[in-house]
């Protein structure tokens, strides 16, 4: 369930990201899609952590599917406390900043692509090298 909640967050975040492009007077996607950016950061944190406690040692091509998909929770992981920070200093600051938003809505955009990756290669990893043995 740890593994699966930082997923849903973050893509759920990028779609009221989205959503608050287009319907500009609606402020609760943009306030919704904050939240779960926050949310997702440190439910990303915990899955990051639990996977390399708990996932064991593996060899061949398990193992290179294995390092694709830490690499790409690594990366995702950098995205999502990198743009966490920059909102937090954008809610802080108590002004809108049109680059920085754009700049947010670009990383967000990002981490939705790396998160799916992630994913991606993470159920690859269970069902065809975990799950059999």
């Amino acid at each position: 369930m740890i593994v699966h909640f930082p997923i849903a967050l973050v893509m759920m975040g990028f779609l009221f990201e989205l959503l608050s492009v287009f319907f500009k007077k609606q402020v609760c996607w943009y306030f919704a899609s904050f939240w779960l950016l926050i949310f997702g950061a440190l439910a990303a944190i915990a899955a990051v952590v639990s996977g390399d406690l708990f996932t064991s040692e593996m060899s061949g091509a398990a193992a290179l599917v294995r390092h694709t998909h830490e690499l790409m929770a690594d990366i995702t992981l950098v995205l999502l406390i990198v743009n966490s920070i920059l909102r937090l200093y954008m809610k802080t600051s108590q002004r809108e900043y049109n680059t920085l938003k754009w700049i947010s809505f670009t990383l967000y955009a990002i981490t939705a692509i790396t998160v799916s990756i992630t994913g991606f290669y993470g159920g690859n990893l269970v069902y065809s090298y975990m799950l059999p043995l």
